[in-house]
């Protein structure tokens, strides 16, 4: 019984040992590239980052080919702008399913997250962001007796 608490400071003692903040790590592989996966609707995106000049392949495509669209392109680059990283890092995804606005979301989710891992104290600025938050939003699934998932048939009084 000789581990028993006989006071309470020993307790508090105790609570501020446990109560540490978890430290993030940096995590890379053997080449030097941080690892990733995003997701957003039913696309999902694998990321790896290393340092370079800044540029973006997405399916061994540049991104301006792979994403035609400025928004979509935009969309990629948010977080390396937010972590005032733009141009520093190469970039290599591969991205399956969904839509071309669903790829470029789960390009954006898994670029934040491979940032993380290479710098954990961009997660703050990350997490701000909204960056870091996978869009759990998915298509609603069609239900019997329904035109769609919720539309129904049209009406006939005869």
């Amino acid at each position: 019984m000789s581990d028993t608490m006989q006071s309470l400071d020993q307790l508090s003692a105790l609570k501020t040992a446990e109560s540490e903040a978890p430290k993030h790590t940096k995590k890379i592989d053997k080449h030097g590239r941080a690892y990733a996966t995003g997701k957003r609707k039913d696309a999902v995106a694998r990321v790896w980052i290393k340092p370079g000049a800044g540029k973006i392949l997405v399916n061994a495509r540049e991104v301006e080919v792979y994403f035609a669209r400025p928004v979509l392109r935009m969309m990629i680059q948010q977080p390396l702008v937010a972590a005032a990283r733009a141009g520093q890092y190469d970039v290599v995804c591969t991205v399956a399913g969904g839509g071309l606005s669903g790829q470029a979301g789960a390009v954006r989710h898994g670029l934040s997250k491979a940032l993380t891992n290479f710098e954990p104290e961009l997660r703050g600025v990350l997490k701000k962001g909204g960056f870091l938050t996978r869009d759990s939003r998915v298509v609603e699934r069609k239900k019997y007796g329904k035109a769609k998932a919720r539309r129904s048939f049209q009406f006939s009084k005869r």
